[in-house]
């Protein structure tokens, strides 16, 4: 992969800053993040929540299943591949996806190796509990980040919690001088050529958004003044009484997310949330944010 493709891919994410990305699941979902502004859709059938509630295997999704929500839809289109997943991710690529997720969402398909992303054409996201996790994932060729959060739950604990995680990652790398980078460089597993650009920039070389639990206006809002650039939200949005109205309140808070009088007025009127779970009670084998490494 020629350096310049690779730019060219970051560039595609940095396109979607300051926007959603709404998981969905048909053509009348797609067309309901479309209306209410979404930058993007995420095309998958079962949202996280149903995943955690009817279990068994999850997988990429049916390749049909996106192309008619990409026949539906002028936003971009991103789809799902299990961790490790190459075969998975080679087919979406073909497909015509505008963005792969290699996903802790879906049942890991390698428990040990991530896909060498770099080989691809088409640029990836993944998630991450922290700065280690977020930059060999970008090592590997990453476009995007996300971090994890736990999807599926309607509680932000673990999004902010991964938020802060990376971002003290990044205030500790500033403080270091170059003899102690490349020792963080081995404690993190992550490339030292990375590591030295977050160092010297503050900031990862890609774009970070937060997924996983956001199920409010304020939680999106939340996620943005700790530092997200853009947000998912999955069954926030679709396992609510009011997914149309919810769509269009959180994608307003998203972009006034400093202004707590526009978070007021997008929050009020609005039927019930998802009532999800807390992600604290979950058993080891319930949590996805742990799937990867």
């Amino acid at each position: 992969m020629e350096k310049s493709s690779y730019e060219v891919k970051v560039g595609l994410a940095e396109m979607l800053k300051g926007g959603v990305i709404m998981d969905v699941t048909n053509v009348d979902q797609a067309k309901i993040a479309e209306d209410a502004g979404a930058a993007a859709v995420m095309a998958l059938e079962r949202i996280p929540a149903d995943i955690r509630a009817y279990g068994g295997i999850a997988r990429m999704s049916n390749p049909e299943m996106i192309l008619k929500i990409k026949e539906a839809v002028s936003i971009p289109v991103m789809a799902k591949c299990r961790i490790g997943h190459f075969a998975e991710a080679q087919i979406l690529e073909e497909l015509g996806i505008d963005f792969i997720d290699e996903s802790e969402v879906l049942t890991p398909a390698d428990e040990e190796n991530h896909i060498w992303k770099h080989d691809f054409k088409a640029p990836f996201v993944c998630g991450c509990r922290d700065l280690g996790e977020a930059l060999r994932r970008i090592g590997e060729g990453a476009a995007m980040m996300r971090t994890k959060g736990e999807a599926g739950t309607g509680d932000i604990v673990e999004a902010v919690r991964h938020m802060r995680e990376v971002n003290r990652g990044i205030r500790r790398l500033q403080m270091m001088d170059k003899e102690e980078l490349m020792a963080e460089a081995k404690r993190l597993g992550a490339p030292f050529s990375v590591v030295e650009i977050v160092a010297q920039k503050g900031q990862l070389p890609v774009p970070n958004f937060a997924a996983g639990g956001i199920a409010t206006p304020a939680d999106a809002s939340l996620m943005m003044q700790l530092g997200a650039e853009a947000v998912f939200v999955g069954s926030g949005i679709f396992k609510s009484d009011d997914p149309s109205a919810r769509a269009e309140a959180i994608v307003k808070a998203v972009t006034y997310y400093t202004d707590p009088a526009v978070l007021l007025e997008v929050s009020k009127g609005l039927k019930d949330a998802m009532l999800g779970k807390p992600a604290k009670g979950l058993p080891d084998d319930e949590q996805l944010a742990k799937r990867g490494w």
